[in-house]
């Protein structure tokens, strides 16, 4: 049974050919399919959000929590917030080196399966991520759950996409729509679930792509509904009416804001180091990071979990400056332990609790000086909305979603600049959003989720021409000189004895120059210029640039020197050309789209 269930999610049923011909021929039905992905994607929010209330309630005590909710209260018991999260730790990881052991590979997320793989993932690798991600929260880590419901629900996307044999494009939209869906569902907010394809996911907005992603956005925010899941609304109180007096505070707290989320960043990843260093197996280090988020929680609870209901006392008014610095701070150190200590979910959600006391420090930081915009609730909003698209990186999807969320038009204008203004200083101090940095940190070169899968694909042995024309390389002048006439070839590859690649020579200055005993090895070029089969396409013509060459011989590898082929440099930059036009005619919606 478990063999056949195996081979069931290895290769998935395929959908019957008639279905599958009308996905492929109508983009309406393409769109229809997205709408069942979102239905899906609402689900997995309800079942992955109500599971971990319930653990919230069951291990922290009914009485203790509201309705399973942890970040709004001022105080849990203190024994309980140890023995929970020190406790919990250790299961977790346990849990993720057995997970280690019977699969090691590492999962593919959503934006790393749009940029790299055509949108294809693994619904029992994205379970486990789930898992993981509800299991961190569960105990009171102080991260979001959006890493586990945009995962399993993209996986599925992809899964059903696979299953109807869709097109490469409309599979990575497919994925795309699902996160969107899963994020829309989250937070009661179609618009700003379907920004958050676009920008993160999908990397690029066009017409082909509107209707898949807008729908499954609502289906996903309407099974939610549907089962009862309806966050609720951030209430503030009015934070006025923005003058261009206060445009020099806005400024001021995006970019104060901005850099705190550098910082944020940059410490997750020293958090992460340290954690390595420590002696003692890995499964032990989220017990650490248990107990160490446990002491934080004891000082103040609203460290725990993403921090939505502390969010909304922030708005209420609440808290104080003084609070609110103090709050950061330990909010901060949270989510670094957290996540640096193994466990497992996103800075997403957390960054909206974090932006909002940021933007209250600053704000009344600047109150003292004069410079304030209008009100601490105001800035409270503009700190939110600059944190978060300075850690998710993406504009639109933080605008939409603050007006979505709290339904305050007049900020409208501030929460737009301060969104450009962060997306700018991130990207000219730090250069990476939160989930591109750690890519980053992988050594994977993804800044967006803009398909560049092809150009991996597209590599040197698709490219190279295998027919060469070789020569011994001690074969004197004049001998090299009548095997190779002028027209016979353009160039020749020079091997030794052992059939080594040692060089390459040019047939017209081979025969420019005098007849002699000389060995045609002193006319060769590009001795140590070599190219390999897997390279890239773009990494082969940064090659031909460095080496100022217009052909290069393709090695089996560079120790063994074998020649397997040969490419130039005009054939390479053409193909090179004809995939970014093709990559460019797709986003636009010039083709790959039904007719």
């Amino acid at each position: 049974m478990s063999r056949h269930l195996r081979e069931l999610l290895r290769h998935p049923t395929q959908a019957p050919v008639t279905l599958r011909a009308m996905v492929r021929a109508d983009e309406i039905w393409l769109t229809v399919l997205a709408a069942v992905v979102g239905g899906l994607s609402g689900l997995c929010v309800v079942i992955v959000t109500t599971v971990t209330l319930f653990l919230h309630s069951a291990l922290f005590g009914r009485g203790n929590t509201v309705d399973g909710h942890l970040s709004g209260l001022t105080w849990l018991p203190p024994w309980r917030l140890l023995l929970v999260l020190t406790l919990g730790g250790l299961v977790l990881g346990i849990f993720g080196a057995v997970v280690a052991k019977v699969m090691p590979r590492r999962p593919v997320d959503p934006i790393e399966a749009n940029a790299l793989h055509g949108g294809r993932m693994s619904v029992r690798d994205s379970t486990i991520v789930a898992l993981q991600t509800i299991l961190s929260n569960g105990i009171g880590g102080s991260i979001g759950l959006e890493a586990g419901f945009t995962q399993i629900a993209s996986a599925l996307g992809s899964r059903i996409g696979q299953s109807f044999r869709v097109r490469r494009e409309d599979l990575r939209v497919l994925v795309g729509a699902a996160a969107g869906a899963a994020i829309g569902a989250a937070f009661n907010a179609p618009v700003a679930g379907a920004f958050y394809a676009f920008e993160l996911v999908i990397g690029s907005y066009s017409l082909v792509s509107l209707s898949p992603v807008a729908v499954a956005a609502l289906a996903g925010v309407g099974v939610a509904h549907l089962f009862g899941h309806m966050p609720a609304a951030v209430v503030i109180a009015d934070p006025g009416t923005l003058t261009w007096d206060g445009s020099v505070g806005v400024v001021v707290i995006s970019i104060l804001s901005a850099l705190t989320a550098i910082g944020v960043m940059y410490c997750v990843t020293q958090t992460e180091v340290l954690f390595r260093k420590l002696p003692g197996p890995v499964w032990l280090k989220p017990a650490v990071g248990g107990l160490m988020v446990g002491g934080l929680a004891v000082i103040h609870p609203s460290v725990l979990s993403a921090g939505h209901d502390a969010m909304r006392v922030v708005f209420a008014g609440w808290i104080t400056p003084r609070l609110a610095l103090g709050l950061l701070i330990l909010k901060a150190l949270a989510s670094c332990i957290s996540i640096g200590s193994g466990f497992r979910g996103g800075l997403f959600f957390a960054s909206l609790y974090l932006g909002s006391l940021a933007g209250t420090v600053y704000g009344a930081l600047l109150e003292w000086i004069g410079l304030a915009p209008v009100s601490l609730t105001a800035c409270a909003l503009i700190g939110m909305s600059a944190m978060a698209v300075a850690i998710i990186g993406s504009p639109m999807t933080m605008v939409c979603l603050l007006l979505e969320l709290t339904g305050s038009i007049s900020m409208s204008g501030a929460t737009f600049v301060a969104a450009v203004l962060s997306l700018l200083t991130v990207r000219r101090l730090f250069g990476y959003s939160f989930a591109t940095w750690r890519f980053h940190l992988r050594g994977e070169s993804i800044r967006s989720a803009v398909d560049i899968g092809w150009m991996r694909s597209l590599n040197v042995r698709r490219m190279m021409r295998g027919q060469v024309r070789t020569i011994s390389s001690d074969t004197p002048l004049n001998r090299a000189q009548a095997l190779f006439p002028l027209g016979s070839a353009q160039r020749i590859v020079l091997l030794d004895r052992d059939s080594r690649y040692v060089g390459m020579v040019n047939v017209a200055e081979l025969q420019a120059v005098p007849a002699a005993l000389t060995p045609v090895q002193s006319l060769a070029h590009f001795e140590n210029a070599m190219l390999t089969p897997l390279l890239t396409v773009r990494e082969a013509v940064e090659l031909f640039e460095r080496a100022e060459a217009d052909a290069l011989v393709v090695v089996e590898d560079l120790q063994s020197r074998q020649v397997v082929g040969i490419l130039t440099e005009q054939h390479a930059l053409r193909r090179y050309a004809e995939e970014l036009e093709r990559s460019r005619r797709t986003l636009a919606g010039e083709e790959g789209s039904a007719v």
